[in-house]
């Protein structure tokens, strides 16, 4: 699959964060780059050098270098359009879409044209969730090069986007067919079967996809979900916590641990998931109120009296989470509020009066 672009991250359906790597790198970028540093001695006025060494450590991770490397190619000579290319790499890579897309302006306005600039393109609307404009790009690069892997898994989760599940299936199973070696591809297929209540078919996409990377932490967590909707919590379980020790930042795995652990009670290992879950997505469902009485179950006072007042803050007008702030608030003063009900006054009755007739 040469040519496509480079990049790496973990991804969620529809809205990818950084680009998506879809080509294993046969050759060491690095040791590529390291080759070219002799020769730039000998011309350090050559900027097809720069732009090449810029290329390759792009491919190594080397994105501040890289970006370095093709700014004096341009400093040098701004006429090929290449070179903006791979600065828009550079830059997408390190999350300036705004600046990157007008690096494929440029390149675009001096002759440069290829699959992989309308790939790049398309993946930057598609991360801003402009899923229209996305979809003309992948297109272009589909009418270039019909087989482009990377163009149909995009294409598929641009139809993720505007919730057309029929054509994001067909797109991504395409997509597969032309990478079936890609683990990022099989992770979207199972976490989208898992995601419309298709767990049969989220475990073969899961299972496949972890005999080709067995520390893929997203595939995990798709393994763990259809055993969960397959009513397995066990298994669940164990897979969920396979993630967390392969990548500490997959916060739906440690949401899911600390929900099961909630749920049973066991709230000292609730706490620790449901930090970092919350860390990452501040505003996951009960996940706050389950920290807060967590909190407030072991006795941590002050601890579960901030809780309840972000809840108060992300809830307004919510009596509970308010009359919580109240008194949770105050047994961290060391202030017990006596919750024992109080029996209703009672009217006082006034006396009969009686009247004898005559008197």
């Amino acid at each position: 699959m040469a040519g496509l672009l480079a990049g790496c991250a973990e991804s969620t359906p529809a809205r990818p964060d950084t680009m998506i790597d879809l080509r294993t790198v046969a050759s060491g970028p690095r040791v590529q780059a390291e080759e070219l540093d002799g020769a730039i001695i000998r011309q350090p006025r050559n900027a097809s050098l720069y732009a090449r060494r810029a290329a390759f450590r792009l491919d190594a991770g080397q994105t501040d270098a890289a970006l370095s490397d093709i700014n004096q190619a341009l400093a040098l000579d701004d006429a090929p359009g290449q070179f903006y290319f791979t600065k828009a790499r550079a830059l997408r890579t390190q999350g300036f879409i705004k600046a990157a897309l007008e690096a494929t302006d440029e390149a675009a306005r001096r002759g440069f044209a290829s699959p992989e600039l309308n790939l790049l393109v398309g993946e930057m609307h598609l991360a801003s969730r402009r899923y229209q404009d996305a979809l003309d790009q992948f297109d272009r690069a589909l009418q270039q090069e019909p087989d482009l892997a990377a163009a149909l898994f995009y294409k598929g989760l641009s139809f993720v986007g505007l919730q057309d599940t029929v054509q994001a299936l067909d797109y991504l199973r395409a997509s597969v067919a032309r990478a079936p070696r890609e683990p990022e591809i099989l992770h979207q297929l199972a976490f989208l079967s898992n995601a419309y209540r298709r767990p049969d078919q989220a475990a073969v996409y899961a299972a496949r996809g972890l005999k080709l990377d067995s520390t893929y932490a997203p595939l995990w967590y798709d393994y763990g979900r259809q055993f969960e909707l397959q009513n397995q919590p066990g298994q669940a379980l164990q897979s969920y916590a396979r993630v967390v020790q392969l990548d500490s930042t997959f916060y739906r795995a440690d949401y899911r641990l600390g929900l099961a652990a909630y749920k049973g009670h066991r709230y000292a290992l609730a706490v620790p998931h449901l930090q970092r879950a919350l860390r990452r997505a501040p505003r996951l469902p009960e996940a706050r109120a389950m920290l807060a009485e967590s909190f407030e179950s072991q006795g941590r006072w002050t601890e579960a009296a901030d809780q309840y007042r972000l809840l108060v803050v992300e809830n307004p007008g919510n009596r509970r989470w308010t009359y919580k702030t109240w008194k949770v608030g105050n047994r961290a003063r060391g202030i017990i509020v006596d919750e024992t009900p109080r029996p209703a006054p009672v009217e006082a009755i006034e006396p009969l009066g009686l009247h004898r007739s005559g008197l």
